[in-house]
């Protein structure tokens, strides 16, 4: 070829343009209207990809583009062959040059295809143009979800955090091209989690927008929703959930439960016991709720306390032995420190508490004590038997002015030799001593309590009303004799209700409430159901009554307008003069109960008298009165105010009564021949008759 030939390529849908800088021999080439005009380009230049969107490649096959040779005259001696990825097999193209796809494409699977184009003479099958590469890329569409793939998301942030303060970030994957259009840009919102949370939109970092209590709750569970297409109509969303925990701090000081903690402590307690403990309560956890124990204003420093790492409870320890005669009472106060302070809350107030402790000091059984520890006595040898050999003294510590009573304990040539007083402690001889025997003489004496009582001591504390009301204790008693004699009794002790001065309540109504076996709420309870019962009860009552008093009215009046009418079949055309009964409805009779007639038999007869005779008949008339006067007087027909109405076939008739109420009261056949003479209304009658008459006959 001696000129140089070109490949012009038409787009369907973008302008191709070269990447060269330069351009030369532009001659333009006349498409179709939906085509714009595209500029011959020279061979070795490098064309820009073409587009195809994936969504248009659903309607197969789908126009691409064209390419046209400046020598193709339009005889069809020029064949375009395609070559490349997708050849023949996605894409083809046809006689003119036309580019089509064959089948839908998915852009991620494969974004783009490398394609060449030839132009050969069908004869020759010799090329006449060089071959020219191209790209067709495949444009995006908005197909794929957003996808959270480490979801769900668990955060952690420390409690009264600032507001802003990052918990945590999520993020979503769109599988859509992110460098076309808005199919992957991804806008995240708050689904569930206001107003405590808040999310960045183009981020998804989460932070807190208010500050919160850990004490009050100490989890959230936040939904956070991203949608592709900056979150326009028709975008796809996919949401996640962010369980956030918040982390204890030290924003919480310990608290006593109590102001006034009572404790007893035995004044025989060696020291070291302990006396009682107690525990402060601290909303945080862990380090945050470690605390010290600390007593204060404890001036005869009889008690010490110490910590429990373990329980936080605070323990009481005697630290010198106490005694009841001279102080029965130990108040001090006992103060409760954090260990840790965080010194972000401080301004908050102090992170300490204070109670006060009153112990008790339980007095002791102790023995009589001895004015001396030792007595040392002397007593000439051979004086008579009761001489006095001296005295021993020893007194109740428990008690002032408490009798005591002496013995001798050792052995029996002991107890041959010298006697006591129990009373008083006199040692007499009871026989004259030798010195040349025994010029020393140990005695052992025993001082013991003597006004018969026990007393009973707690040795626990903390008793409940609501937990136990009674405590049957068994008390033995025996005496000194030999062998001593024993008894055994009951002691009920019964737990009351006292005040900060331990000053008792009420006690006798709270043992019988106990004994009846229900506690103070469920009598109140048990007296208001009783109320509204009697209430209810006597409401049904009173709208008994009511019921009663209209209903009887009601009936009286239905009663009263009640009329019963009977109606028999009159005596025919002419039955109409036969009574006038309007003198019987306006009539009005005084009731008088009078006992029934037995009068079945009387009636009979009076109505089969009433068929023969006229209405003016006086039978026929007392025919109605008794029956007037039966339903008037009978008290108990009802309805009371009815009135019955008898009717029968009147005068007018001719043959009579057709009736056969007494038809079998007499054996003698009735004889029906004359109905023959009735008339022509009476044929079918007469010959029904009086042929089963004649037949009979």
């Amino acid at each position: 070829m001696n000129c140089s030939t070109y490949l012009s390529l038409v787009l369907a849908l973008v302008q191709l343009q070269p990447c060269s800088p330069t351009m030369q021999n532009y001659s333009a080439q006349k498409t179709d209207k939906s085509f714009r005009t595209i500029p011959r380009l020279k061979r070795d230049w490098v064309w820009e990809p073409l587009f195809v969107t994936e969504e248009e490649t659903s309607m197969m096959p789908m126009y691409v583009g064209q390419l046209k040779s400046d020598l193709d005259k339009d005889d069809g001696s020029l064949q375009y062959i395609l070559t490349g990825e997708g050849a023949d097999s996605i894409f083809f193209i046809n006689e003119h040059g036309k580019i089509y796809v064959r089948q839908k494409l998915d852009r991620e699977k494969k974004s783009f295809y490398i394609l060449r184009a030839q132009v050969i003479n069908r004869k020759t099958r010799l090329p006449i143009e060089p071959d020219s590469e191209f790209i067709i890329k495949v444009r995006d569409i908005n197909d794929h979800e957003p996808q959270f793939l480490d979801g769900p998301y668990v955060a952690t942030v420390p409690e009264m955090s600032p507001e802003g303060t990052s918990v945590t970030q999520v993020t979503a994957t769109d599988g859509d091209d992110p460098s076309y259009g808005n199919n992957a840009r991804l806008l995240y919102s708050l689904v569930q989690g206001q107003p405590y949370f808040s999310v960045e939109p183009k981020t998804g970092v989460i932070r807190m927008a208010s500050q919160m209590d850990r004490e009050t709750k100490d989890q959230y569970l936040v939904v956070i929703q991203a949608k592709d297409m900056v979150g326009q109509p028709g975008a796809f969303s996919a949401t996640t959930t962010v369980t956030i925990n918040l982390s204890d701090v030290n924003d919480n000081p310990p608290k006593f439960e109590q102001r006034l903690y009572y404790m007893n402590v035995s004044e025989e307690a060696p020291v070291g016991t302990t006396v009682g403990r107690l525990l402060a309560e601290d909303s945080d956890t862990g380090d945050n709720a470690a605390m010290n124990y600390f007593i204060e204003e404890d001036s005869s420093n009889v008690f010490d306390i110490i910590t429990n790492n373990e329980t936080q409870e605070g323990i009481i320890l005697l630290k010198k032995r106490v005694d009841y005669e001279s102080k029965r009472k130990h108040i001090f106060r006992v103060k409760v420190v954090n260990r840790y302070i965080d010194d972000r809350f401080l301004e908050e107030g102090p992170f300490e508490d204070k109670t006060i402790v009153q112990v008790s000091v339980i007095n002791a059984d102790e023995p009589p004590v001895f004015t001396l520890e030792s007595y040392v006595m002397e007593i000439a040898e051979g004086v008579l038997s009761g001489s006095l050999v001296g005295i021993v003294s020893a007194r109740d510590v428990d008690k002032d002015n408490s009798p005591v009573r002496y013995s001798i304990v050792q052995g029996m040539h002991l107890k041959r030799l010298f006697s006591i007083n129990e009373h008083n402690g006199t040692i007499i001889t009871t026989e004259p001593l030798d010195r040349e025997k025994a010029s020393w003489h140990n005695i052992t004496v025993t001082a013991t309590e003597t006004n018969n009582t026990a007393g009973i001591f707690t040795t626990v504390s903390g008793f409940s009303r609501q937990e136990q009301f009674y405590f049957f204790l068994p008390i033995i008693i025996l005496d000194n004799g030999s062998p001593p004699l024993t008894s055994t009794n009951t002691l009920t002790v019964t737990v009351c209700d006292c005040d900060t001065e331990v000053n008792t309540l009420y006690c006798r109504y709270g043992a019988f409430m106990y004994s009846m076996g229900l506690s103070t709420e469920a009598l109140v309870a048990a007296l208001a159901c009783l109320l509204i019962l009697l209430v209810f009860f006597l409401a049904i009552i009173g709208i008994r009554q009511q019921r009663k008093k209209t209903h009887f009215s009601e009936k009286v009046e239905e009663f009263r307008e009640n009329i019963v009418r009977y109606d028999d079949e009159g005596g025919g055309e002419e039955d109409t003069d036969a009574f006038d009964i309007s003198a019987l409805r306006t009539r009005t009779v005084l009731r008088t109960h009078k006992p029934r007639k037995k009068i079945t038999t009387e009636i009979h007869s009076l109505y089969r008298q009433s068929l023969q005779v006229g209405p003016d008949s006086a039978i026929f008339r007392q025919f109605i009165s008794e029956k007037l006067e039966e339903a008037n007087t009978d008290p108990t027909a009802p309805p009371y105010d009815s009135l019955q109405t008898y009717a029968f076939e009147g005068t007018g008739s001719l043959a009579g009564s057709l009736s056969s109420i007494d038809s079998n009261t007499s054996d003698v056949d009735q004889n029906y021949d004359y109905l023959v003479g009735w008339g022509p209304r009476f044929k079918l009658l007469a010959s029904m008759y009086a042929s089963q008459s004649c037949s009979r006959d």
